[in-house]
């Protein structure tokens, strides 16, 4: 159930599970289990917002590497928990223990197959209150400007494979030049040594 708004801090208090609306007068789009995107950090992206709509931060549980060539294969995203709790200061010691007994909200992410990675687990319910920043938001990495940046690294792949392709062309089409060279060499001498055949059988006839 939400509160009315805060006119000074521009906030929004609500208990964990109410319906929430987002600072447009949108309702929230949910992350749900089976949801695709085309990167980790697209997914990322989307829960980022996602938390800051709702109202709360979030903060990396797990990551999971591949054996084969140590890219990220599974991700693992969840609350920090309250905004009391993270104003708070305590020992490093403190700190690990709220963390394992903190909020069980959390998304987790895995990769498929690659440019698809897939919602395995969503927990929605928070065991703490939530505020949503309405004026000063956290700001977020924007999934466009993302997109562009990976399509800018695609590109600069593509661009050295193909120069790697045009100097191996450059190289395949030298050797080629080179053999039919030496080919043309060796037909020229077996036709003057027909030319050499020919003419002594002539002189030979001649003589006859």
């Amino acid at each position: 159930m939400q509160t009315p708004t805060d006119n000074e801090t521009g906030r929004i208090e609500t208990s964990a599970g109410g319906e929430l609306i987002s600072s447009e007068g949108d309702t929230v789009q949910e992350p749900y289990e089976g949801m695709l995107f085309e990167s980790e950090g697209a997914a990322r992206a989307f829960y980022d917002e996602y938390a800051r709509q709702v109202g709360f931060v979030t903060r990396v549980l797990s990551s999971r590497k591949s054996e084969r060539d140590g890219s990220i294969i599974s991700r693992g995203l969840g609350c920090r928990g309250g905004s009391d709790n993270q104003k708070t200061r305590h020992l490093q010691t403190q700190k690990r223990d709220r963390r394992r007994e903190g909020c069980t909200a959390m998304i987790l992410v895995k990769r498929e197959k690659p440019g698809q990675w897939i919602v395995r687990k969503f927990a929605r319910d928070h065991d703490h209150p939530l505020v949503v920043q309405l004026q000063k938001s956290r700001p977020t990495v924007d999934e466009k400007d993302k997109k562009i940046q990976e399509l800018t690294a695609e590109l600069r792949v593509k661009k050295r494979l193909t120069s790697a392709y045009r100097e191996q062309l450059l190289m395949f089409m030298k050797d080629v030049e080179d053999h039919n060279e030496h080919l043309s060499k060796k037909v020229q001498v077996v036709v003057d040594n027909l030319k050499d055949l020919e003419a002594k059988r002539q002189e030979l006839l001649q003589h006859r």
